[in-house]
């Protein structure tokens, strides 16, 4: 006899991992979509077990996980980490995305600046 379950809930598993911080949380990404091996699970009871791959939203992010083993418990993450194998890891924040100016202006739109405001109130006063 083995020491635990072969399968497990998969919303259980997305938060025994720490991919999320609590089941109900896990549950809504499984429901909005969820894919397990290619096949898209919509339901948090789905049965997951090791060696399947698991692609799924988290943030902004899309991860491809292999799960490694089943957890027990929700323990510590360096514990958490055991139980599966990034495919695919999630690039740093900034590396995709394109650096913004400091103080960005645009034309005509925005809050005017002291000189803008100056110059309105002149305008005002001479159609008055």
């Amino acid at each position: 006899m083995t020491g635990g379950p072969e399968k497990l809930r998969i919303d259980k598993w997305l938060w025994h991992a720490r991919f999320f911080k609590t089941r109900s949380l896990a549950a809504k990404v499984v429901a909005s979509g969820l894919r397990v091996n290619g096949t898209s699970v919509a339901k948090p009871a789905f049965a997951v077990g090791p060696g399947d791959v698991l692609t799924f939203a988290q943030g902004r992010d899309v991860r491809v996980i292999r799960v490694v083993a089943l957890g027990e418990r929700r323990g510590p993450a360096p514990e958490a980490q055991t139980l599966y194998e990034d495919l695919d890891p999630p690039r740093p924040r900034g590396a995709d995305e394109a650096p913004m100016a400091a103080t960005p202006r645009y034309e005509g739109g925005g809050r005017p600046t002291k000189r803008d405001r100056r110059a309105l109130d002149k305008q005002r006063d001479v159609l008055e």
